[in-house]
């Protein structure tokens, strides 16, 4: 058991630590969060189904955010990119989120265009342009031509020296975050029909011209809007206010007025439209996308749930009787909105005297509190409950039914009907 997890849980969650011990012990020999939560409330301490299922999710991201850590420090070790200071920053990342932002500068990349102005031998112009030291970079870039190389002309190795930039300025950590954040914050959703589908996509026409900021926007449209788009009728956008982004990466990597500084402003420009603004467009879609999933399951288990409880026979006065020999029949009188009116038990198996006590105690509720309908666990002594009723001599207009106890114990019966 991962004690670092542990303490973990329990801080976040507000729990014992046993609680949590006991819990993830339990779920360790497979247990499932049903069982845990009706069986073993004395190990757990009474844990319900919503915090023992808290509690295993957070040791599932836990030891896939473990398992993360270790694939890149063994990736990083191997390919002899692994500092103290690097494996001290990934041993410390707490989200898988911080986790990637420190990898994305050492991850193994396809060609992207920085790669190849680095093949070019243009990352010292690179460097020394984003250091915004008082020079001409046009006069500097003319030491960087060869044709052997591809660089044709001053322009040609500014261009690399600018695409190289961009790359730093894109998985730069603090730059990611603050533009995270502005994604979530002020990020819009937009929609528009694609040009010729209005008519097949008539039934997505709320979205043909729609925006709606993420932070707002209700699970069941963002749900409608991304059928909408993987259907081929629309087009779906997340943007945040450009200038805003603009201005935050200036503040970062702009410092000055002078001739680099212009350099370095148009690369934070391209890094924005080419590379971060799509990377950081793809992870709200994701979040947008499993917030609004778990918003759906939420619903449809709570309708669902409605449904099962809701009372078979309808609104109706109900006798409900839990079978048993040695203990007797546990009975429930309920009303039409399943109130408790009368709780009592009868034991009709055991004499003959216990028999007509009982029969005579049925009598008298059925008609004191207007029994409509006799529910009868199928448990043990169900069926011999089940012919006892019957031969009461009950009036006809009183439905008498077995129900399905499903292991659930006596008072939970009037669940059933």
């Amino acid at each position: 058991m991962n004690t670092p997890h542990i303490t973990k849980i329990t801080g976040e969650l507000g729990l014992r630590e046993k609680q949590v011990i006991a819990t993830a012990a339990l779920l360790s020999e497979g247990a499932t969060v049903p069982f845990i939560a009706r069986y073993r409330k004395e190990a757990t301490g009474s844990l319900d189904e919503v915090e023992i299922t808290a509690i295993r999710d957070r040791l599932l991201q836990l030891d896939e955010l473990d398992k993360r850590r270790e694939a890149i420090l063994k990736s990083l070790e191997e390919r002899g990119k692994l500092t103290g200071q690097l494996k001290e920053s990934v041993l410390a990342a707490e989200s898988m989120t911080v986790l990637e932002d420190i990898y994305l500068p050492y991850r193994p990349k396809r060609r992207t265009k920085a790669i190849i102005a680095r093949e070019k031998g243009l990352e010292p112009l690179a460097a020394r342009i984003f250091s915004q030291e008082d020079f001409d970079p046009a006069a500097e870039a003319a030491g960087f031509v060869d044709s052997e190389k591809g660089v044709d002309s001053p322009d040609d190795a500014l261009a690399g020296a600018r695409d190289i930039i961009a790359e730093w300025v894109n998985e730069d950590q603090n730059a990611r975050e603050k533009i995270r954040q502005l994604f979530f914050a002020k990020g819009v959703l937009r929609t528009r029909v694609i040009s010729g589908r209005e008519e097949e996509g008539i039934k997505y026409r709320d979205y043909y011209d729609w925006e709606e900021p993420v932070s707002k926007a209700p699970s069941h449209r963002v749900l409608a809007m991304r059928r909408g788009e993987k259907e081929g009728f629309l087009i779906l956008r997340v943007t945040p206010p450009e200038d805003e982004a603009i201005e935050i990466l200036d503040g970062l990597f702009v410092r000055g007025e002078g001739l680099p500084s212009g350099e370095v402003k148009t690369a934070v420009r391209d890094c924005y439209k080419r590379l971060l603004s799509v990377s950081m467009e793809t992870e709200v879609r994701l979040a947008t996308k499993k917030a609004a999933d778990l918003e759906a399951i939420k619903v449809f288990a709570g309708n669902l749930r409605q449904l099962l409880l809701a009372p078979p026979l309808g609104q109706r006065n109900v006798l409900a009787i839990d079978p048993g020999f040695r203990t007797g029949c546990k009975l429930v009188c309920l009303d039409r909105q399943g109130k408790l009116l009368h709780a009592d038990t009868i034991y009709p198996h055991q004499s003959e005297k216990m028999s007509e006590a009982a029969k005579g105690t049925i009598r008298e509720l059925c008609e004191r509190f207007s029994i409509e309908a006799i529910a009868i666990g199928n448990g043990t002594a169900g069926r011999e409950t089940e012919t006892f009723v019957r031969a009461i001599g009950l009036p006809a207009a009183i439905q008498i039914v077995m129900v399905n106890e499903s292991g659930a114990a006596g008072r939970y019966l009037s669940a059933d009907v």
